[in-house]
């Protein structure tokens, strides 16, 4: 297992230990806590050094993901490189028919992924969870609002990008961290948040749970893959918590 040099993993060097710890449980161990059969990161030499330093063997971290997103024979002929991230990613979005541009950044294509999961969400809200959010989110006339008017406020959000939007995708990511991992990263975040956090969780927790399901049926990689994403989706989107004062 070598890493190749991937412009949209270097951002992991500066993630905290803390926040790495999701993402190595999930390459080392499978959703039982059991030992992955698969991996190599625990028999990694900076991993035995370092280990519970994830920083300082955040390189063997990103490979094990460039590993896993690698067809393993086509791995061995590159050396033990894997294939670059952004390859994973948009194979993971195809799986889940995410609608988006492969010629966008990975972090916009992340976003989609997370707006997908967003708006699958929202179909599974009862009327008064819909309204319960739409009033969170300063919306007028809430009373009977349809999903259809919740997707189009959010999609006009996203469109207008910032940090309201940053702050949307922040709660999905987590939310989808939490059903995944059972945890989620720790943001500063105000009572607004909170409350539409409250109402977002156990949608997007449904989804996750048949995503899961499909994950399964999928096959062994996409157990990993799929998960894998999101965790560095999620990364990504705590390591810009400086750039909106978040």
């Amino acid at each position: 297992m070598a890493y190749r040099y991937d412009d949209d993993l270097e951002f992991l060097e500066s993630c905290k230990d803390e926040d790495l710890e999701i993402l190595v449980n999930h390459l080392t161990k499978d959703k039982d806590g059991d030992a992955r059969f698969t991996e190599e990161l625990t028999m990694n030499e900076n991993y035995k050094k370092y280990y519970p330093q994830h920083s300082k063997y955040w390189r063997e971290i990103a490979a094990e993901i460039q590993c896993f997103g690698g067809n393993t024979f086509a791995t061995m002929l590159r050396g033990g490189k894997g294939v670059v991230y952004k390859e994973v990613l948009c194979d993971v979005c195809d799986k889940l028919k995410v609608n988006y541009n492969k010629n966008s950044s990975c972090e916009m294509i992340e976003s989609y992924l997370l707006q997908k999961v967003l708006i699958d969400s929202l179909d599974k809200m009862s009327p008064e969870e819909r309204e319960s959010l739409a009033r969170e989110l300063g919306m007028n006339n809430t009373s009977a609002i349809t999903a259809q008017a919740l997707i189009g406020s959010f999609q006009a959000l996203f469109k207008l990008g910032g940090f309201k939007s940053y702050q949307i995708l922040v709660i999905v990511a987590n939310a989808i961290s939490k059903a995944l991992f059972g945890t989620g990263l720790k943001f500063a975040t105000n009572a607004a948040l909170t409350r539409i956090a409250s109402v977002l969780t156990g949608p997007i927790g449904w989804i996750i749970t048949g995503l899961w399901t499909a994950v399964d049926i999928a096959g062994p990689a996409y157990r990993i893959t799929i998960p894998a994403v999101f965790a560095v989706a999620t990364l990504r989107l705590k390591s810009k918590a400086n750039e909106f004062n978040f």
